[in-house]
């Protein structure tokens, strides 16, 4: 649902050039410092990406699920440590406290995570509980008017710069289910919290992730988001459906990208007295991608619409996740072997984009995850 066509052109005029013009010339500089730059992060801020999804009574941009994946399909022509920055602030560590916190968390939390003021993150996955979520151990014991966090939390995004941590524990350790699980939001500098290492990673660089660990770290039970213990795991898994659509957005923008880097080296690169992309083979592989970037484009648009009118588009949202992340890594395997030897030097942003295109089978669900999602919600339709 598109709201204001003319003011929604100018906001995806504004983000293609920044992208193009800020973000792109300064890709190599993020991968060599592992690092966002200070001013890149302001303009952000100053832009106003770290609210585009958050409600515009608190001071976010308040887009709708179309408006969010068409801007997500810009963003993802970068690297993708640009958009991680801000993206947990719009996605998994801010839509929790949007959907279900109560009205002063809403009002306390949210206009600090939407002008960039803090950055937020999302703490579930353990080193023991990863695609079961609902197997987690982090314990939260109630002692007086606090809990008390005691467990690890890995591969955390933005866990190194993050003021708030949305934390999913266990308050009912006799409920081992979903059930048993509260969704807390903890402050980064609460006593009991620290950090472990940053993760040296494949790809993505300048986008951290690390453990974050807890030992007797008190939280007021006020904390709760909802204010309601037991509701944790079904916030969580509210989140995921628009979080799965923006990631689908974002490979689909990479695609994008990948397809615009090989047709343009294709064209430049001779051999044999005449372009590669003469060739029909080179044409094959190009025309392939094209098509599946189209048919991933299609997808994105179609659930997010379904989204919009209230429908419930999880076995959608899953389609996306799964087609999208799938088909950008063959997008960017395609890429490697039109450039051929240069595709496998750093001289090339496809060789980067190679390795940051792999995270994304992996995070905001596999795609095996995505597989069983689909097939269980077929299967219960059937019933």
């Amino acid at each position: 649902m598109i709201r204001d066509q003319e003011i929604m052109d100018q906001l995806l005029g504004t983000v293609s050039r920044f992208v193009r013009e800020r973000l792109v010339p300064n890709e190599v500089r993020v991968a060599e410092e592992d690092r966002v730059p200070d001013e890149i992060i302001h303009e952000m801020r100053e832009m106003g990406l770290f609210g585009l999804s958050l409600p515009e009574e608190h001071g976010g941009l308040g887009l709708t699920m179309e408006e969010e994946v068409m801007v997500a399909f810009e963003l993802g022509q970068t690297s993708p440590a640009f958009r991680s920055i801000m993206g947990t602030n719009n996605g998994i560590g801010g839509q929790g406290i949007v959907i279900d916190g109560t009205e002063e968390q809403k009002s306390h939390w949210l206009p600090k995570l939407a002008s960039g003021e803090i950055i937020g993150s999302f703490a579930l996955t353990e080193p023991n509980a990863g695609s079961d979520a609902a197997s987690l151990r982090t314990s939260a014991r109630l002692d007086g008017d606090d809990y008390v966090l005691n467990g690890t939390k890995r591969f955390i995004t933005n866990a190194p710069r993050a003021d708030i941590f949305t934390v999913m524990a266990r308050t009912d350790p006799d409920n081992k289910g979903a059930g048993g699980i509260s969704a807390f939001i903890v402050e980064a500098a609460t006593p009991g919290l620290s950090l472990g290492k940053t993760d040296k990673k494949m790809g993505q660089q300048g986008s951290h992730t690390c453990d974050v660990i807890f030992e007797d770290c008190r939280v007021p039970a006020a904390n709760i988001i909802g204010g309601v213990p037991g509701q944790g795991f079904k916030t969580a898994m509210k989140v995921l459906d628009r979080g799965r659509l923006h990631i689908s957005a974002v490979c689909v923008g990479v695609a994008e990208r990948l397809i615009r880097d090989s047709l343009n080296y294709a064209s430049e690169r001779v051999q044999f007295g005449k372009p590669i992309a003469e060739f029909q083979l080179v044409q094959a592989m190009l025309a392939d991608s094209r098509t599946e970037a189209y048919a991933g484009h299609c997808m994105v648009i179609d659930a997010a619409r379904q989204k919009d009118e209230g429908r419930n588009v999880s076995t959608e949202a899953a389609c996306c996740k799964l087609f999208a992340s799938e088909m950008v890594g063959r997008v960017a395997d395609r890429a490697v072997q039109i450039h051929g030897g240069a595709g496998y030097v750093s001289d090339y942003a496809v060789e980067r984009f190679y390795r940051d295109v792999r995270l994304f089978r992996i995070y905001e669900g596999t795609s095996q995850i995505q597989q069983l999602v689909i097939a269980r919600n077929m299967l219960r339709e059937l019933n």
